[in-house]
């Protein structure tokens, strides 16, 4: 089980910036750090420019805490600076863990079903109608308006293409002559069998 846990790290500071100084000249970061120095000596800093924030940490825990009680909503080159003791958060197991085994029959089938389940029945296939209408009253060379044209939108029609043989004719006269008639397939034959 995966337990979300915050601890408040007595040691360590962060401090919420608003003087965009302090991220890139030395002089004002000499002045910045030097607030800090005089309750511990050892303190280090980490600058990220882009949260905003300087991670403060301390060697001891009582000059984090005086520091944070004198320094906080302090001004600071003419900005108001926040401190805040920074937070460890600690998520149960130090590794990851697979995830619970519910529904993953659907990424790979067991070699039976689960409990409970049930195949479900294929639905009826849905027949439009007036589709099939609309596409038997068609016929070669005429043409469908599916969407009549409004101010704003064009109009949608649909051509049915007419048959292109090599003579042109009539349907009239097609009807009446015959049909060339069909290749017939000559099978190859089989060799002749030999004992040998």
């Amino acid at each position: 089980m995966h337990i979300k846990s915050t601890k408040c790290n007595r040691f360590c500071l962060v401090a919420s910036v608003t003087n965009q100084e302090v991220f890139g000249r030395p002089d004002t970061q000499a002045s910045f750090e030097s607030l800090f120095r005089s309750f511990d000596p050892e303190v280090q800093f980490q600058y990220f420019k882009s949260f905003r924030r300087v991670r403060i940490s301390f060697s001891d825990a009582l000059a984090a805490a005086e520091a944070r009680l004198r320094l906080h909503k302090s001004s600071f080159n003419g900005r108001e600076m926040r401190l805040y003791f920074a937070q460890s958060v600690h998520i149960g197991s130090p590794r990851l863990e697979p995830p619970k085994p519910d529904k993953q029959f659907l990424i790979s089938p067991p070699a039976s079903p689960p409990v409970g389940w049930k195949q479900s029945p294929d639905p009826t296939p849905v027949i439009n109608y007036d589709l099939l209408c609309a596409i038997s009253k068609l016929g070669p060379g005429e043409k469908y308006e599916l969407h009549t044209a409004t101010p704003t939108t064009p109009s949608v029609v649909v051509h049915v293409c007419e048959d292109h043989d090599d003579s042109s004719h009539d349907d009239s006269d097609h009807d009446d002559k015959p049909r060339p008639a069909r290749p017939k397939i000559i099978q190859t034959r089989r060799p002749d069998y030999t004992n040998e």
